[in-house]
């Protein structure tokens, strides 16, 4: 059974599909290298609603920032979670039972900000939440279990969020790797094979063509 992740069932009344995509041309270079205008075109879009997508995304914004360039002097460019953007302080809440494998700031402009990800026995997979409050690390211990549906976390404000316009970078992961309070949530096209078969797409359990049915309890 899958829980909601947030307080509200998501359908075609209070959400929306966005495309960050290096295809969408309205987002161009002035708005995504433009902090403002990118909150601004952000909120534009989603208007009241909650914004949804990108896994597998080609985006171009990440060319705005050090930290996604690589040493074969191209950039990771490729979306590997889904986001959902939203006002700060929504509260985010577990979508499986599990525990709290690790999680910390992941400072720096573009980044993750405050970072938990869960471990879930049953499905033996993780899920990695960016972008959230850093008020909400501040209780967490490694090990402490999360019911389903049990309340999470809260998306961040922008200056603790990476500098995003808020919202929540949800990502399932198979395989760790070894890492603690993060895991790529980005990969070049180079890396796409393998990115792409341990870290699936959450919309299939979700099922975004049934978000109402597959969001509740």
């Amino acid at each position: 059974m899958i829980h909601r992740l947030f307080s509200e069932a998501l359908h075609v009344a209070n959400s929306v599909a966005l495309d960050l995509s290096a295809t969408n041309l309205n987002l161009n270079p002035s708005i995504y290298r433009n902090p403002k205008a990118f909150h601004a075109y952000i909120e534009a879009e989603i208007g009241s609603m909650i914004g949804y997508g990108g896994y597998l995304e080609h985006r171009v914004i990440y060319e705005t920032y050090e930290n996604f360039a690589t040493a074969s002097a191209d950039y990771r460019n490729i979306h590997l979670g889904m986001d959902f953007w939203t006002r700060a302080g929504t509260p985010v809440f577990a979508p499986l039972a599990g525990k709290v494998h690790s999680f910390q700031v992941n400072e720096g402009a573009g980044n993750y900000g405050p970072t938990i990800i869960l471990y879930h026995p049953a499905e033996n997979i993780y899920s990695l939440y960016g972008h959230v409050s850093r008020a909400d690390l501040e209780q967490l211990e490694i090990g402490s279990t999360f019911d389903l549906g049990q309340q999470l976390c809260h998306l961040g404000h922008p200056a603790e969020n990476g500098g995003w316009p808020p919202h929540l970078h949800f990502q399932l992961i198979k395989n760790m790797q070894g890492l603690k309070g993060d895991y790529p949530g980005v990969c070049s096209q180079r890396d796409l094979s393998f990115y792409a078969n341990n870290c699936p797409d959450p919309s299939i359990p979700i099922d975004l063509l049934n978000l109402q049915n597959n969001w509740t309890q």
